[in-house]
């Protein structure tokens, strides 16, 4: 047998009876003193199914064992019976108090302590059991999430590799766009982060903030579709030529929509709400869908400043660059189109950091 009983009383003659008792069901394991006890419990915690605690004994008493047991974390551990002669309430609630799990009056009927004990020890093994079961069930969760979260990066590198090598193809087409992809992505960093700092009620938080910049490297993906003739025009388009230009921003929500089951269902959402929606204007005057306010979804938003901003301080074939004091003052005189006024608070809160990082890729 693995389970013991600790049986801690200074009579001898108790201890034996008690052994007689329980002995043809559990390992006896006797103690007449509590330092003895204690250092019984420390050798063979791990077998030790119950405690049978008598109170009265010189040296160390019953109580000043439960403190130690306390002190030890045992109690709760290992369920302590007190058998004692006492008889006052204040003697069972002291020892119920440090968390005994039973109280048994000598003198004692012998049956008696056999189903007390055996009913102790059932629930204590059951109990025992069933944190085991737990313990492991918790240890299988946590390999499971460990696989789920390595799979999840794994995911999350694969999505930033297809937005990569979207935007290279973009860049292939058009050198300049490659160049203004890789700034309002910074821009869009910028922004973002401060919309995430002083309107919560977006929900952005540092992951959502990375996704929207990754993402916002796409919101010309659509230009792919677009012909040379047009794209790689050296001067101003004409009003029909700037009507197909205008569709990249649907063509390119197309492509991305055909390419969801790919990656991540965020990273695929924010992907297409950028691409399709960063032309839109707060007042519905954008396009493709003239979208009106917060219709428009935030990383729409928020890329579309870090666009405009960008043309304006950017050298273009059919165009010189614009002091970046006059782009600011554009965009918040609405010469550009409509923003919604916190994300122009956001605007004028990063005005330094856009100006910095203006010139940092001049």
């Amino acid at each position: 047998m693995n389970n013991k009983i600790l049986i801690v009383d200074d009579i001898e003659i108790n201890r034996d009876m008690l052994e007689m008792i329980l002995g043809d069901t559990y390992d006896i394991l006797q103690a007449e003193d509590g330092n003895q006890a204690l250092e019984i419990v420390d050798q063979y915690r791990e077998t030790i199914v119950a405690i049978l605690l008598d109170l009265i004994m010189p040296k160390m008493d019953g109580y000043e064992i439960l403190q130690e047991l306390e002190k030890k974390g045992y109690i709760g551990k290992i369920p302590v019976l007190v058998i004692s002669s006492e008889t006052s309430s204040a003697s069972e609630n002291r020892c119920f108090d440090y968390g005994v799990s039973d109280f048994i009056h000598k003198p004692f009927e012998a049956s008696l302590v056999k189903k007390r004990v055996d009913n102790i020890v059932e629930l204590y093994l059951y109990k025992r059991e069933l944190e085991g079961n737990l313990e492991k069930q918790t240890d299988t969760i946590l390999r499971q999430y460990e696989l789920l979260k390595k799979q999840a990066d794994k995911l999350k590198e694969s999505n930033v590799r297809i937005i990569e090598i979207l935007g290279t193809v973009v860049e292939g087409r058009d050198l300049e766009s490659g160049e203004h992809i890789k700034r309002v992505k910074g821009f869009t960093s910028i922004l973002a982060n401060q919309v995430k700092e002083h309107y919560p009620e977006y929900g952005l938080d540092d992951g959502k903030v990375h996704m929207i910049a990754e993402a916002s490297v796409l919101h010309d993906v659509g230009k792919i579709s677009i012909p040379d003739n047009i794209l790689l025009k050296p001067g101003r388009l004409t009003p029909e030529e700037f009507d197909v230009m205008k569709t990249h921003a649907a063509k390119g929500s197309e492509i991305l929509e055909s390419i969801t089951d790919v990656w991540d269902e965020e990273y695929g959402r924010l992907s297409y709400d950028i691409c399709r929606h960063h032309h839109e204007r707060y007042d519905g005057k954008g396009y493709p869908d003239g979208l009106v306010g917060d219709e428009i979804p935030i990383s729409a938003q928020i890329v579309s400043i870090a666009d405009v901003y960008d043309a304006l301080v950017s050298v273009r074939v059919y165009k010189d660059a614009r002091p970046k004091d006059e782009a600011y003052r554009m965009i918040l005189d609405g010469e550009c189109g409509t923003f919604s006024p916190k994300i122009i608070e956001c605007f004028k809160n990063a005005k330094e950091e856009f100006e910095k990082l203006a010139d940092e890729n001049q």
